[in-house]
């Protein structure tokens, strides 16, 4: 496997690639033709050079994925909208009127707080408050931070296993698929075709999947080390450490995706089992719409020249 530096994330009934500053985001319209949208984006880490620090950088690369996700997937819903037009409602109007043309960046601003304070609270709390039920019966903290991570994890595959269940969100992790199979293709030294790519792995190391995983194995070894007294002061420290506990776990898979080793492959696998859960097999329409996206923002062509001279 040789890193390429591309990534990028499923969307509505699409992909978005991103190569450096350049990302371009495929959607297969409901009338059948791939529409492709490609703009750049100057990372939060480029930008501020603190950001970019060890430890540090995996927190903005974080929040830049989200401005990025928000962005694409704006765009690619306003394919399927209902186009029916209607009165703006009373709030609506309200809103427009007090935000007028930054009303949309507002939202998205207030969606993306309300999403990560959300999943601090559904999957750094709530596991807490529930562990907190068997204090009774286990003295050792050790062992209490081993049952909340357990449960933590639980949370998060039950949650998986119920919105998989969507029929959106089912043809999402189908996009997400093709994503990781377009980049491993490439990554392998094959040719961008619709049949190399259906022949590749849907699981790859760097993918968001993996690092939230990584999350929340390494909150149990610092919530093995980090002990209060109360419970509020508990959830305190849940919050508190998230940010550090992210920034640990970009640089392992910030490692885990430039590295090949059997070391590195090992500890990757828990993160590789874990996708089988975000990612299905694509069709080859699906597949079609990420290579779309993979050549607006990438020359794979050029790539396998220079890393596989012999293929």
């Amino acid at each position: 496997m040789k890193y390429s530096g591309i990534g990028g994330q499923a969307v509505i009934e699409g992909i978005m690639m991103k190569n450096k500053d350049e990302y371009a985001t495929a959607v297969r319209k409901p009338n059948g033709e791939i529409e492709v949208d490609k703009e750049t984006y100057v990372s939060l880490t480029e930008r501020v050079k603190l950001f970019s620090l060890p430890f540090v950088r995996g927190v903005f690369s974080f929040a830049d994925s989200m401005i990025l996700g928000m962005r694409t997937l704006t765009w690619s819903a306003s394919f399927f909208e209902d186009d029916k037009e209607s009165e703006p409602g009373k709030v609506e109007q309200w809103l427009n009127k007090v935000f007028g043309e930054k009303l949309e960046t507002v939202l998205m601003s207030a969606i993306m707080v309300f999403s990560v304070v959300m999943a601090i609270g559904i999957f750094m709390v709530l596991p807490l408050i529930i562990a907190n039920v068997f204090r009774r019966f286990i003295v050792s903290e050790t062992i209490m931070a081993i049952v909340e991570g357990c449960i933590r994890i639980g949370i998060f595959i039950m949650y998986i296993k119920i919105v998989s269940r969507m029929e959106d969100i089912r043809r999402t992790f189908m996009y997400h698929g093709a994503e990781h199979k377009c980049i491993n293709c490439i990554e392998h030294g094959m040719e961008l075709t619709v049949e190399n790519v259906r022949k590749s792995s849907k699981q790859h190391k760097r993918c968001g999947t993996s690092f939230l995983l990584i999350v929340m194995v390494i909150s149990i070894l610092f919530f093995m080390v980090v002990r209060v007294d109360t419970l509020w002061l508990r959830i305190v420290s849940r919050i508190i450490l998230v940010p550090v506990i992210a920034g640990v776990s970009y640089e392992f898979l910030r490692l885990a995706g430039r590295s090949d080793s059997s070391l590195v492959n090992l500890l990757s696998r828990p993160g590789m089992w874990m996708q089988n859960l975000t990612t299905k097999e694509p069709d080859d329409k699906m597949i079609e719409v990420a290579i779309a996206a993979v050549e607006s923002v990438f020359d794979w062509k050029h790539y396998l020249n220079e890393n596989f001279p012999q293929g």
